[in-house]
């Protein structure tokens, strides 16, 4: 069985009046218990009644005088009434009044109990001594700067948050020299702090952290293609277009001024790209490259009597039958001096029509056409050379072999020109027969070099 008892401890107090003389004497309850003015006594505090979760780990609570026992659950608990009669009693206030002789049968009256309490406490109207709240009635000598705080029978002055105590004066904590609080930039205030982020992050829902801003989501910056990295972003831009010096903005790549080979004719610039155009009697091929368009399968404008010659850049028409008196045309564009007429003795026995196309300031020295004869006649000597048409020295001809030769070009050509050159192939034999042939070529040199 288990029980306990508490004596109350007595406080003696003395009250003097002019009618009459009494000595009171009253009883402060102790620990566990508080005093009933209606029945005139201490009686025991349940504690297992106001005490939140008195007892843990799953024992149940047993109150008794003056205190609570934590107890397993399967515990048998035996009361004495007597021991627990006895216990109240010894706890209970014992009254004595003593009463002058004066008046030995006067019914005592109903005086005031007065209560000694200790320092910090107030008598209630209960009787019962209760802590002065300092801080709420302004006795305490707490200064401006500081706080004041009740304590049970007292009261502490303390610091505002953010600040501690330097002898009698709150000072200012620099929250910022103390362990980091913030993950980039800590900020001192009065009695506070605050965190800042670096350029290209902000603060976390916590205040502390800092996060990358996307600013390719949040507001896209860039003129074109937003990129984010860690605290920052980069701009770039569509082919055809480069950084400005904002490095924000997309200027158009003029592709035609970063080179002269781009295009093989003219390059014509355009935003965010370029094309490439070729002259006329030239259509674009591959994109850059300046192919010439043969005008005789395409547009063929020369009359039927006129043959159509493609060069690069155009066509000419020549006629059909280029012979000129005394010549005769015996085939396609070869003409005949006949024997039977005189003036043929001294002319050469034939003339050949050829046509060629050169491009314009074409490498040299260059071999352009070969001449040969068609016909070969035993025990003779041929022997070639440039009649007419190389006044300049334009070109010089070889002979390659006792039937054939061949015309180099020897200084450049720029077009658009027509050269007509007469090659002569001179045949001679032991018998002092003597004849000559003549190719009259005609050589058409392009406007440009391709």
């Amino acid at each position: 069985m288990l029980t306990a008892m508490f004596l109350a401890t007595l406080i003696l107090i003395t009250v003097h009046s002019q009618e009459t003389e009494e000595t009171i004497t009253y009883t402060q309850c102790t620990d566990g218990y508080e005093w009933d003015p209606v029945r005139q006594r201490c009686k025991d505090i349940d504690e297992c009644e106001i005490v939140p979760d008195a007892c843990k780990g799953g024992m149940k609570c047993v109150n008794h005088y003056g205190g609570y026992l934590c107890l397993p659950r399967t515990a048998q608990i035996i009361v004495n009434e007597r021991e627990e009669a006895a216990a109240e009693s010894t706890s209970g206030r014992n009254n004595v009044i003593r009463r002058t002789p004066a008046d030995p049968h006067r019914a005592p009256p109903n005086p005031t109990h007065q209560i000694q309490c200790a320092a910090g406490y107030e008598q209630s109207d209960h009787n019962v001594c209760q802590d002065i709240d300092e801080c709420a009635t302004g006795t305490h000598n707490c200064r401006a700067d500081q706080v004041c705080v009740n304590l049970r029978g007292s009261f502490s002055c303390q610091c505002p948050p953010g600040y501690q105590k330097r002898g009698d004066q709150c000072v200012d904590i620099d929250e910022c020299t103390l362990p980091p609080y913030c993950h980039h930039r800590c900020v001192n205030t009065p009695g506070s702090y605050y965190c800042q982020c670096n350029a290209g992050f902000q603060l976390a829902s916590n205040n502390h952290t800092c996060v990358d801003i996307n600013e390719c989501d949040a507001n896209n910056p860039c003129a074109q293609q937003c990129y984010n990295i860690l605290g920052s972003f980069i701009c770039q831009c569509n082919p055809g277009f480069e950084l400005s010096s904002d490095r924000i903005n997309c200027e158009d790549t003029d592709e035609c001024r970063t080179s002269s080979y781009i295009c093989q004719y003219q390059c014509v610039n355009e935003p965010g790209k370029f094309s490439c155009v070729c002259p006329e009697g030239y259509q674009v091929v591959g994109g850059r490259t300046c192919q010439d368009i043969n005008e005789c399968e395409t547009t063929n404008e020369c009359r039927e009597d006129e043959i159509c010659w493609n060069y690069h850049g155009g066509f000419r028409c020549y006629p059909r039958n280029p012979c000129q008196e005394p010549y005769v045309l015996t085939s396609e564009n070869r003409c005949v001096c006949p024997v039977s007429n005189a003036i043929c003795r001294e002319l050469p026995y034939s003339v050949v029509y050829k046509y060629m196309s050169i491009r314009s300031d074409r490498t040299v020295p260059s071999d352009i056409f070969q001449i040969q004869a068609t016909t070969i006649y035993p025990n003779t000597i041929n022997t070639f050379r440039i009649k007419s048409g190389n006044e300049n020295g334009e070109f010089y001809l070889r002979q390659t072999s006792a039937v054939s030769a061949m015309l180099v070009l020897v200084k450049s050509l720029s077009g658009p020109r027509e050269h007509i050159v007469d090659l002569e192939m001179l045949t001679v034999n032991s018998l002092n027969y003597r004849t000559s042939s003549v190719l009259r070529l005609t050589i058409i040199v392009g406007p440009y070099a391709f």
